[in-house]
């Protein structure tokens, strides 16, 4: 009888993933499936007994299939060191989830957030700044039961740092850009990684989107493609990316298109957009969003799952990281206030997300835009069954760049 062939091993970077959810069980799939040494920590014992049993099952955009992989609740004292921490718990766990995995990583190692938001400043003060990456997620998944994984949309990354530093004296020459090398090499079996100079800008793009679809989402109970051929729906959009916008030029950020394509600065309202509903600049807008709730219809909102399985939401890194710098410079946020204390409403449980709860919070905050924008926004109700069919142009992901 001949001889098994052991598995065959790349030699290269370790990486423990700290959280197992959506984001980190497809990673941590992948990255098993190439054959990196990866460690996933979990604190919820269905999931780790799920990938103990039956390994990481992946489905969905470019599925893997199943992949056997290693799961624990801790790490012991004798552990060695991980090269690369990828942070994929949500906002609110991930400075607890730092400062328990720091011990864990090596010196000329890196922590990598993928959360949304602004997360990488509080990473910082915890390992350094030098040794903190951001990683942008342009894909969505979702864990549908333990230890079972739906990749509802491809993408790749963005990477980058907030913070760069000049190389060490004593042979660290070289280090950051190595480092970044090393990680966007390995999560290229996931999608395409961009190394980008501009991470501030690009981490504020990402957050406008965010704020808007994580939000809506909530509130509107159900995926990103249905919701999104609602006008009403769309105008909110605008709204909440507006001023997410208007406080990240305050703040002299430089804002980047997302994957090349999605242009903030431009997709932002005017005051012509706000005088005349029908302009061609709020017609293309709106074209724009149809566009991507076609690519991205089976996007679901991250906070919403965290809702229901008993957890905070993330909206206080999202919309509420918005109102509270735009207090600072004195810039008015009233549609981020609002969507803010709307999930928080929901995940207390004093209201239910539904299409009709999230209809009735537009018409209740048309009150809270300008004169002329109230006017300019005004929209018939519209049940879901009248909602706006998707032009034939725009299914089956015609709009392929068109990346959130």
């Amino acid at each position: 009888m001949p001889e098994s062939i052991p598995p065959v091993s790349i030699k290269g970077p370790r990486f423990l993933v700290v959280g197992a959810g959506g984001i980190g069980g497809v990673v941590s799939a992948y990255l098993s499936e190439q054959g990196h040494d990866v460690t996933t920590l979990s604190t919820n014992g269905m999931i780790r007994d799920a990938i103990a049993g039956h390994g990481f099952r992946v489905r969905g955009e470019g599925s893997i299939g199943t992949v056997p992989g290693r799961a624990v609740e801790k790490l012991s004292r004798g552990e060695a060191p991980f090269d690369f921490v990828l942070l994929a718990t949500q906002p609110p766990d991930v400075e607890r989830a730092a400062n328990d995995a720091a011990p864990f990583l090596k010196e000329d190692g890196a922590m990598v957030c993928f959360q949304n938001g602004l997360c990488e400043d509080r990473i910082a003060p915890i390992v350094g700044p030098s040794r903190v990456i951001g990683g942008i997620v342009a894909w969505g998944a979702t864990m549908v039961e333990p230890g079972v994984y739906d990749r509802t949309s491809s993408g790749g990354f963005q990477i980058g740092r907030l913070h760069p530093s000049p190389p060490e004296p004593g042979g660290l020459a070289g280090t950051e850009d190595d480092r970044l090398r090393a990680l966007g090499r390995a999560l290229e079996c996931i999608g395409p990684v961009v190394v980008t100079q501009n991470l501030l800008g690009a981490r504020w793009s990402k957050l406008a989107i965010n704020c808007a679809i994580s939000a809506l989402g909530t509130v509107g109970g159900d995926r990103l493609g249905v919701l999104m051929r609602n006008r009403y729906v769309r105008r909110l959009t605008l709204e909440l990316m507006t001023e997410v916008v208007e406080v990240a030029r305050a703040t002299n950020v430089r804002l980047e298109k997302v994957s090349g394509t999605l242009d903030l600065d431009w997709i932002a309202l005017t005051d012509d957009d706000r005088k005349a509903a029908g302009s061609a600049s709020l017609v293309a807008k709106h074209a724009l969003l149809l566009a991507v709730g076609a690519r991205y219809r089976r996007l679901r909102s991250s906070m919403l799952a965290a809702i229901e399985r008993g957890r905070p939401p993330a909206v206080d890194f999202l919309n509420g990281e918005i109102v509270k710098r735009g207090e600072k410079l004195g810039i008015p946020t009233p549609i981020n206030r609002a969507i803010r204390e709307e999930v928080w409403s929901i995940a207390k449980g004093r209201a239910t997300s539904s299409h009709a709860h999230l209809r009735a919070f537009f018409d209740r905050t048309r009150s809270l835009v300008e004169p002329a924008a109230l006017a300019a926004a005004k929209v018939a109700p519209r049940t879901t069954e009248e909602a706006e069919p998707l032009p034939s142009s725009l299914e089956d992901g015609a709009f392929e760049d068109a990346k959130p």
